[in-house]
């Protein structure tokens, strides 16, 4: 607990003054230069505000000032992260100085944003339809934590630099926006009639959405929280990949057994490609020339090319003991040095690893019950897979291709992120 005195000296800090800027004079602007450095640390006896260290340089003589701002982000934040007040200042230029940085040169350095929270390593995210939840764990199983989301939470995404979770909520029509570092929802957009699967653009900044119940694409400005385009689909559209180049995507229909093959730039579909009985999820392989497709009902997958869009192959699934209508392939993830190739089997409870090059089938591991969405550690030793049937969520040592341990999530867990 502080005491009184920097209890006072907090509040005197925390008091905004315009009469600094109006005493400061703009006409000395002219002859400042861009500003030289800036440098952000907290005030260790009041949380609320953090200091600004500013060095500004005279374009002229090329006499050098440095001067402290002290900053709230306790009050409303403008578009540079901070607000633009000055409430003790060492030296009143230091505020002219800040003025020019984010005012009139028309953009604010990023050394003189907010501090941000560092990334939360070891963590891995696990969406539960059920539950309305994300529940977090370390990346050996440990829960650690549950994050409350909108209804019906299914596909994750990382946001570019992995600050956001972006999760896709069925039954609210919504995309919830998670702050990672928080452990919190912040805020959510309104996207169409059960949204299912979705991809990002490159740039991270379009989000490409299939629309069940509309049997649409739908692309999203995620900045403008606005709906840019629809391109119409085959019925129950699900599985969604945008290209690297961001101008081609890839969208499965279940109902039409189709790949629809879209133009972004042109906003249509130019191509329909005859896949197996209901096409679920995709990967890219083989460097971007092989797009693997999941056949749920057809107990395969088809491998397209993504050149002239012929099937190279059809792997066609096995297990003994087990019927083919039992074996139901859904979620599939690429290995980080290209080999692998692991598919979930969905009702026959169990993961394949399939060498990409041959298409064989290396081995079969026993999981949970319906073994749905599945992703790698990035460094390619551990798969985790959620069976969304026994609501649990299964880790695998991908060296030696076996279950080493098996923890339980909220029910029907759907997508799994992970965070190293």
């Amino acid at each position: 607990m502080i005491d009184q005195h920097l209890q006072l000296q907090c509040a005197r800090l925390a008091m905004v003054t315009e009469a600094w800027f109006q005493s400061v004079g703009f006409w000395k602007l002219k002859h400042f230069a861009a500003v030289a450095t800036v440098e952000a640390k907290t005030v260790p006896f009041c949380p609320a505000l953090f200091l600004l260290n500013v060095s500004l340089q005279n374009k002229n003589s090329g006499f050098a000032l440095t001067g402290d701002i002290a900053l709230t982000n306790s009050k409303p934040f403008d578009s540079c992260g901070a607000p633009p007040r000055g409430l003790l200042m060492r030296n009143a230029l230091a505020v002219q100085g800040l003025l020019l940085a984010i005012g009139l040169l028309g953009g604010c350095p990023a050394s003189a944003q907010a501090p941000r929270p560092a990334l939360i390593a070891n963590r891995v995210y696990v969406s539960s339809e059920k539950d309305n939840s994300i529940y977090v764990f370390d990346t050996q199983g440990m829960r650690v934590g549950v994050i409350e989301v909108c209804k019906r939470p299914r596909h994750m995404m990382f946001s570019p630099d992995h600050r956001q979770i972006y999760v896709s909520c069925g039954d609210s029509n919504q995309l919830g926006l998670v702050d990672v570092a928080g452990s919190r929802m912040t805020g959510t957009m309104a996207f169409g009639d059960s949204p299912e699967i979705f991809d990002l653009s490159p740039d991270g900044k379009t989000a490409y959405v299939s629309i069940e119940d509309e049997n649409v694409m739908a692309a999203y400005d995620l900045q403008s929280k606005s709906r840019l385009f629809e391109v119409k689909t085959g019925g129950e559209p699900e599985g969604v990949l945008v290209m690297p180049d961001g101008k081609r995507a890839y969208v499965a229909s279940e109902v039409a057994n189709v790949v629809h093959l879209v133009d972004l730039l042109g906003r249509k579909v130019v191509k329909n490609i005859r896949v197996g009985n209901r096409p679920r999820r995709f990967v890219l392989a083989d460097g971007g020339k092989e797009l693997w497709v999941s056949n749920e009902l057809g107990s395969s997958v088809t491998v397209l090319s993504t050149e002239d869009h012929g099937v190279r192959h059809t792997l066609e699934f096995k297990i003994k003991g087990m019927r083919a209508s039992d074996i139901t392939p859904v979620g599939m993830v690429l290995s980080p040095d290209g080999r692998t190739v692991w598919v979930g089997l969905g009702k026959a409870n169990h993961v394949a690893e399939v060498d990409r090059a041959t298409r064989q089938v290396r081995n079969t591991i026993l999981v949970g019950k319906r073994a749905w969405g599945l992703t790698l550690h990035p460094d390619g030793k551990t798969l985790y897979v959620a069976n969304s049937q026994s609501d649990d969520l299964t880790l695998i040592d991908t060296a030696s291709a076996k279950a080493v341990r098996t923890v339980a999530v909220g029910r029907v867990p759907h997508t799994v992120l992970v965070q190293p």
